[in-house]
């Protein structure tokens, strides 16, 4: 089982985006998928058209596999399931501080499932917390969108200082651009400056600015499913190839 994070310290960039449709491209590949969706918000689950779990609260999510596993629902995709968020979810720090071993909480959770699923996405909150700390122990990747303007970047970099002050594995980290706008100097500048800073760590797929990522909440269901011709689908196919050979 193969657990990929899909990770941004900072809000905005495509990361719930970037989830739901690597999910759907990893059960259309014949993947046995899982997408958690560990944000509050609980957007991948509104794309899935799945409603959040009325038992899965408070610590249960890490103490309770009967009630974790029960929460999982299926989706109208084969090979794909959905464990959605619900608002208690906004609480996971707190549980997660009060718990010994906390950094190893939500691996231990997943277990549950382990043999189950071939592949596990996680859809992440933007921000570094405890949580955060727990998924980049239970990832063996973490997929970062970074959208090339300066705040993004900024995030970035403080993200890679956060994984070499607490000892992290860098080789877990695999950046790429989002919501690239090719006529923009500012970002050709950035990325081209991003890649020479931190060689061989970009992902060669990028993410166009597209209006067809933002149609998915109108679809509710990934751009495959619409626009599969479209340049925002190839570039998540191309995503999702890149991710599968670097395995």
């Amino acid at each position: 089982m193969r657990v990929i994070a899909c990770y941004s310290n900072k809000g905005g960039v495509g990361k719930t985006a970037t989830a739901v449709n690597l999910a759907y491209a990893c059960a259309e590949a014949g993947l046995r998928t899982l997408l958690c969706d560990l944000d509050p918000q609980g957007a991948s689950s509104f794309y899935f058209r799945v409603k959040p779990s009325k038992k899965l609260k408070d610590a249960a999510f890490f103490e309770d596999v009967d009630r974790f596993t029960r929460a999982i629902r299926a989706s109208d995709f084969d090979n794909l399931d959905i464990l959605p968020a619900n608002l208690s979810f906004r609480e996971f720090d707190v549980f997660l501080s009060r718990m010994k071993n906390s950094r190893s909480r939500l691996k231990k959770a997943l277990r549950a499932v382990d043999g189950d699923y071939d592949v596990i996405l996680l859809d992440c909150p933007p921000n570094i917390s405890a949580l955060s700390e727990a998924v980049f122990k239970a990832a063996d990747q973490v997929v970062v969108p970074v959208i090339p303007t300066t705040l993004s970047e900024r995030t970035f970099e403080q993200l890679l200082e956060f994984f070499a002050d607490n000892g992290l594995k860098m080789g877990k980290l695999s950046p790429f651009f989002s919501m690239v706008q090719a006529r923009k100097s500012l970002h050709g500048e950035t990325m081209a400056r991003l890649r020479g800073a931190h060689p061989e760590m970009f992902l060669a797929a990028e993410l166009p600015f597209s209006t067809d990522v933002e149609r998915m909440g109108v679809f509710r269901e990934p751009v495959a499913c619409f626009a599969a011709a479209r340049p925002a689908a190839r570039a998540f196919r191309a995503l999702f190839e890149e991710l599968q050979t670097g395995a």
